[in-house]
């Protein structure tokens, strides 16, 4: 596996190395005991116990079966498949603009049946406007000094919107109240997108809650994130998209958004707290 620039990356990597170590030491083995089980150099075993190299599929299967630790496999080898791929840098992807990256989401939701978010800064692209949308491309493309393609890119992130009407798809989505309240643009914009977002609550593939000031919770304010079925979560934060696809952080991300919907408001409540953001608007 080739290194990578990103420090997350890299601790993703110790991270493997650490919990390898771990189930070393809990077998009571030392590392040339290890690697004598395992039939390698004891070199090897050092390389990748200081993370400098990753060990293959057949690495952590051989290290498992050395621990007696079998049931760990699929765990860790799903996490070190995710190491290269889970962290990458927004301006990386969106080097050339954002309308490549908007397609590859495109990509994303076609494929999956049910997509549950969480959103505490923007409302989800598919709910969005193109004003909306427009409004914040622009500003997040002149943050990043990347090109500047957003008319294509508005049109790629609105496309989105079709899997609402067509094709079985199913969005449960939950959003903090303070999403309705962040000024994206003017107050006419925000305006058609409470209004959108109005529009499209009725709908059978729609399931939207609002997390009101005023819940009780007992899971704190989250980055966004998106969980395509259950077998990938992306994460986004200032600078970089996390792609999630291990069982075990999968797991928690799926616990972390039943405890935000015990918290959330439905139907009429939901409609009363986006009628109030609306009215705020004057």
């Amino acid at each position: 596996m080739p290194s990578s620039p990103s420090s997350s990356v890299q601790a993703a990597r110790a991270a493997v190395a650490a919990r390898l170590r771990e189930l070393m030491l809990d077998a009571g083995l030392k590392g040339q005991e290890l690697s004598a089980r395992c039939g390698w150099h004891p070199a090897k075993t050092s390389r990748i116990l200081s993370a400098k190299v990753a060990p293959s599929d057949a690495d952590i299967r051989a290290w498992c079966t050395a621990c007696g630790a079998e049931d760990q496999v699929q765990d860790l080898i799903a996490t070190s498949r995710a190491v290269e791929s889970m962290y990458v840098e927004w301006r990386r992807l969106q080097r050339n603009g954002m309308r490549k990256v908007q397609e590859n989401v495109y990509a994303l939701n076609e494929r999956a049946r049910l997509c549950r978010v969480y959103v505490s800064n923007v409302v989800p692209g598919f709910f969005q406007t193109p004003a909306y949308a427009t409004a914040l491309m622009r500003s997040i493309t002149q943050f990043q000094g990347t090109p500047d393609d957003v008319t294509e890119a508005v049109a790629a992130r609105v496309a989105r919107s079709r899997f609402l009407y067509e094709g079985g798809h199913r969005f449960v989505v939950l959003v903090e109240e303070s999403v309705l309240r962040y000024r994206i643009g003017d107050a006419e914009v925000m305006r058609g997108q409470l209004r959108h977002l109005l529009t499209v609550m009725p709908l059978p593939s729609v399931s939207l809650g609002i997390i009101p000031f005023t819940a009780q919770r007992s899971v704190w304010p989250l980055e966004a994130f998106y969980m395509f079925d259950d077998q990938h979560t992306v994460v986004e934060t200032l600078t970089a998209e996390i792609n999630v696809k291990q069982p075990r952080e999968l797991a928690d991300y799926g616990k972390a958004f039943v405890q935000l919907s015990d918290a959330a408001v439905y139907g009429d409540a939901a409609r009363a707290v986006i009628a109030t953001a609306l009215d705020s608007l004057g």
